[in-house]
């Protein structure tokens, strides 16, 4: 089983299912495209779609070239981290964008970890 393609998968189904939340907050809240503001609800779920996008730009590229150079099993796991980390961060931000803490972190961190060690590969194990 390839857990680097399952997590890069689950990665952007995440990131479909926030987009849907975009779309049904776009339709209960009455916002019409192409406005992206006026109700604080929709901005939050807009919010959580564009900044998960933003850290996917650099997740998925440092997941793959990790996993070229150490073991996939592990990358995957930390992989993994990186999408609880999406989900707490969608959940607080929901509630209370002031909380998002803990889920930004859990998804920072983990990229960062997969971009030192992708680094580390490629210039040691080349």
């Amino acid at each position: 089983m390839n857990f680097i393609h399952i997590i890069a998968l689950l990665a952007l189904i995440q990131y479909l299912f926030f987009g849907i939340l975009v779309g049904r907050a776009r339709a209960k809240y009455g916002i019409n495209a192409p406005a992206v503001s006026g109700n604080e609800h929709f901005e939050r779920a807009f919010r959580i779609q564009a900044n998960t996008l933003e850290q996917l730009v650099v997740f998925l590229p440092a997941l793959f070239i990790a996993a070229h150079y150490w073991q996939p099993t592990v990358i995957a796991l930390i992989g993994v981290v990186y999408l609880i980390g999406r989900f707490l961060y969608w959940r607080a931000y929901t509630a209370d964008p002031q909380t998002r803490a803990v889920g930004f972190l859990l998804t920072v961190l983990p990229t960062f970890i997969l971009i030192l060690a992708g680094l580390a590969g490629a210039v040691f194990r080349a």
